[in-house]
């Protein structure tokens, strides 16, 4: 099902509930939106399953985004629950222009009016040059496969890229002649990165884990594609 499927003002029919319409919008959204914003749906559907999508009010959501920042998971780079109220207000929102294109709410609804919270400026900053050694040092030396942790280390550095952009790097996507590494980005962007020499025999030597030219190149030893969790696992041990 196309995101243009769901499109249809002349008689769309009853109201769906947040279940049923929650259900239908899914199949429809790209991978990265529907990481963002699957929590918070699965949020509406808990609380407000059996509800039809134009019952609630905007108090009641700007209610709902409030007790979401309050229940939002501490970190240490945790900004008092601002992102998570922000992703329940993107969710809604989302969720009702959906539904707005469908006829099923106005094109004013009660997920228009909600406020958005004020996005406070980014704390981060350059990392010295002592603490960069200090975080190579940890990578490199501790782990149980610091061939692996030492490449998405130089990656990340020489090219800056995204964390989704390097997982999904495939053999295909190297070009030994030009050293140029294509990088894939957010809303479906492509660009092709100059690098190294010595990042591009690393990255190379990664097509001996096992992985075919169409497939992910970064894998653990054993041949299995590395996940988000490797990049946690790493920079807890490097933290520590």
């Amino acid at each position: 099902m196309q995101a243009e499927d769901l499109v249809s003002r002349s008689n769309p029919g009853p109201v769906p509930t947040f279940d049923e319409y929650i259900a239908r919008v899914i199949p429809t959204v790209r991978a990265g939106t529907l990481r963002t914003y699957r929590p918070y749906w699965q949020r509406l559907r808990e609380d407000w399953g059996s509800r039809p999508i134009d019952d609630p009010t905007t108090l009641e959501m700007q209610a709902l985004v409030e007790e979401t920042r309050a229940r939002a998971v501490y970190r240490r780079n945790s900004r008092d629950g601002r992102s998570a109220a922000e992703h329940m207000v993107g969710a809604l929102r989302y969720l009702y222009r959906y539904a707005t294109s469908n006829g099923y709410v106005q094109t004013v609804n009660a997920a228009t009016e909600l406020a958005r919270p004020r996005r406070l400026p980014s704390p981060r900053g350059a990392i010295t040059a002592d603490r960069l050694g200090a975080i190579i040092e940890a990578v490199t030396t501790t782990g149980d496969d610091t061939e692996l942790d030492a490449l998405l280390l130089r990656l990340h550095l020489e090219t800056a890229c995204r964390t989704g952009s390097a997982l999904a790097l495939r053999p295909s996507d190297l070009d030994a002649g030009q050293r140029l590494v294509k990088l894939r980005g957010k809303g479906g962007t492509v660009h092709w990165q100059p690098v190294s020499s010595t990042l591009l025999a690393m990255l190379t030597a990664q097509c001996d884990r096992g992985a075919a030219p169409g497939e992910q190149l970064l894998r653990y030893r054993h041949g299995r594609p590395i996940s988000r969790r490797r990049y946690d696992h790493l920079w807890m041990r490097a933290g520590a």
